[in-house]
């Protein structure tokens, strides 16, 4: 009996080519957007102590259900992250860098969640933190840059909404007024809902349960609770959105799934995608971060996007589709002991040609075949009459008239004469 294969884990997927190089084009372009903005990359390790995540996310169903943890040989608990911007916290705190403090991730997350499209249990996150900065027109610039980026993909179909969730000072006021609500239709909510109540009641604005939903008709709003410096912040983001001509849609339910948060919290949704994958990034203000976990008083403000539902959104609107792999150049050597073409092959790459070849002796029927396949424009051809003449056959692979599309070219010029070729291509 044949050994059983081995497949990759429920919720945990390869990324190969092509598909991996459309993934890359995209941290590309997001470092590129925000690197135009200060914004440098940052990498935190994919393991963290526990209480990292605990302290901040006390109660979430991340915390309670969702994450990956294990006790290692030195006793130390620990945990693979679900989330990167309680990391970069703990990274500000321990390497005290100079403020603000402006950067950029691609990290990988990890949550034991059930897995639907847009939604795994190792699923990929781009994201912008700024820390040291309190002034609300940081937060118009995270949401701008990051709303722009999705434009520069091509998406269209977006919709920005945004809320306050105020100061401790304005919520501290508001969770009363919220929990006499919330107590008086205790018995229309879902149970796990109505369990938020005494410790987490504003996590109950964030229900998706039907039962909970219908309940909230005529809840409080936190504005009704706002101090006048939690509404001039809120007030200066809108004002700041209105002048970038990015639309906002309020929401006053809107809070974010972490305790962190204060002030602005914000969401972009495709209108393209089914309403429970249709959150594509999301992020907000988190004053009370850093000091949580031990650090000096810093704010923070920043935002994370599931680059699954970015490409998905793509998907939906037919944009930033799968690129061909292709190469310049394809070397296709007949005869002789395989150096010419590997020489040549050196030669070429090491001229800013992107290259490749056939291997195992192939027959030029064979070479020409994987020449295709590969995409590239040009053929070079090495035979025993190229060899002996000091030449090669340069032909143009995608022209119809095989005989015109063939030249021969001096073999200390080949790599100069492609070159020049490779930039006409590219305009």
């Amino acid at each position: 009996m044949a050994a059983p294969t081995f497949q990759s884990l429920k919720g945990m997927h390869d990324l190969v080519p092509p598909t991996s190089q459309r993934w890359l084009e995209l941290i590309s372009r997001f470092a590129e957007q925000f690197g135009r903005s200060a914004y440098r990359y940052i990498q935190t390790p994919i393991l963290e102590e526990l209480a990292v995540f605990a302290r901040v996310g006390e109660g979430t169903d991340v915390v309670t259900k969702e994450m990956y943890d294990f006790t290692d040989r030195d006793g130390t608990h620990i945990a693979l992250r679900p989330e990167s911007t309680a990391g970069v916290a703990r990274s500000v705190i321990q390497h005290r860098p100079l403020t603000p403090f402006k950067v950029w991730y691609f990290s990988q997350h990890f949550r034991h969640e059930n897995t639907q499209a847009g939604r795994y249990r190792q699923h990929h996150q781009l994201g912008a933190e700024c820390f040291g900065a309190a002034e609300p027109d940081v937060d118009v610039e995270l949401i701008v840059g990051l709303w722009d980026f999705y434009r520069s993909l091509g998406l269209s179909q977006l919709r920005l909404e945004l809320n306050s969730i105020g100061d401790p000072e304005s919520r501290a006021r508001y969770m009363d007024a919220l929990r006499a609500f919330l107590n008086g239709r205790v018995g229309d909510l879902d149970p796990e809902d109505a369990a938020k109540i005494d410790r987490h009641p504003m996590r109950v604005l964030d229900s998706k349960r039907a039962a909970t939903r219908a309940a909230l008709d005529g809840v409080p709003t936190l504005m009704e609770s706002m101090s006048e410096v939690a509404l001039a912040h809120f007030d200066r983001v809108q004002q700041g959105l209105a002048a970038a001509g990015v639309p906002v849609t309020l929401n006053p339910r809107l809070v974010r799934g972490l305790d962190y948060y204060t002030h602005t919290v914000f969401e972009i949704i495709s209108e393209a995608m089914d309403a429970a994958q249709s959150t594509i990034g999301g992020g907000g203000r988190y004053d009370g971060l850093v000091e949580s976990l031990g650090g000096p008083p810093l704010p923070g403000v920043g935002f994370g996007s599931g680059i699954e539902r970015i490409l998905l959104a793509c998907d939906r609107e037919g944009v930033f589709e799968t690129p061909e792999l292709t190469v310049d150049a394809f070397v296709v050597e007949l005869g002789g002991d395989g150096s010419h073409g590997r020489d040549l092959l050196l030669e070429l790459r090491r001229g800013g040609v992107s290259c490749d070849r056939a291997y195992g002796g192939r027959s030029l029927r064979a070479q020409m075949k994987q020449a295709d396949r590969s995409g590239a424009r040009w053929g070079i051809i090495v035979g025993d009459d190229e060899r002996a003449g000091g030449v090669v056959s340069l032909r143009d692979l995608r022209s119809s008239d095989h005989e015109g599309a063939q030249t021969t070219v001096p073999r200390g010029e080949i790599v100069d004469v492609l070159r020049r070729r490779v930039q006409i291509d590219a305009g």
